[in-house]
């Protein structure tokens, strides 16, 4: 399967910190790839420079075969590059609809009337209160809400940043159950997780980030497997 993200040589500095180093890899289409690591390693940083959040030192990224590397926010995400963000950042003070409206925004709901569907059969508690103040979800609601907001901007590639995090055990379960299904309807997942078990059960595809360098990769049950993984991340 060929690859639809490619990046090579990615660094990023926070001033005199270098906090990613160098790095390469791969995002096949239509899979699920897991970057994983210990806090601090930079895994946030690449999702927020792929982004285009954050600058990159140098490096080059390729979308679908475009260089991308000095796009916009907003270009990235007209190209079908949209992120989830660490913290979920949606909006209290609106409702559960404009939150959702917010994501569509790029091309209006009136273009968007089939994904705000999807969104609602993937989450059906998000429908059920529609109308009610997004600050009034629980935090599990809150992750599905951020994860649909992202959807509703019809990402062919989707970045998540710690969607599991100060969750419960079992809405962990139902975000990931959530995720094999977005997968499996066509979408390209990029997932950011301290969750390293979750993360990688569900990945076709890992990679283990170490103080802003790559330490190693593999499928997504060898990583599970690997010595260095058990005793570093599994506490095996």
């Amino acid at each position: 399967m060929s690859a639809l993200l490619e990046v090579r040589g990615l660094e990023i500095n926070y001033g005199h910190i270098e906090a990613v180093r160098g790095i390469d890899f791969d995002l096949k289409d239509k899979e699920i790839t897991a970057l994983v690591g210990a806090n601090g390693a930079g895994k946030s940083t690449t999702l927020l420079a792929l982004s285009g959040l954050i600058p990159k030192v140098r490096g080059t990224v390729r979308f679908a075969g475009e260089d991308v590397s000095r796009l916009s926010p907003s270009d990235l995400v007209a190209r079908g590059i949209v992120q989830v963000p660490e913290g979920r950042a949606i909006l209290t003070t609106m409702t559960v609809l404009e939150n959702l409206e917010l994501g569509a925004y790029r091309r209006g709901m009136k273009n968007a009337a089939q994904d705000l569907e999807y969104v609602f059969h993937l989450f059906p508690r998000i429908k059920e209160r529609i109308d009610g103040l997004a600050g009034n979800l629980s935090g599990g609601e809150q992750q599905m809400l951020a994860i649909g907001r992202a959807l509703m901007a019809k990402p062919r590639l989707l970045l998540l940043d710690e969607p599991s995090m100060g969750l419960a055990p079992i809405v962990v379960q139902d975000i990931f159950r959530s995720l094999r299904t977005i997968n499996g309807d066509g979408i390209t997942l990029f997932l950011v997780e301290q969750n390293v078990r979750q993360a990688l059960k569900i990945a076709q595809h890992g990679y283990v980030l170490e103080n802003g360098a790559m330490a190693l990769t593999g499928t997504g049950r060898e990583l599970l497997n690997h010595p260095r993984v058990l005793e570093a991340y599994l506490g095996a």
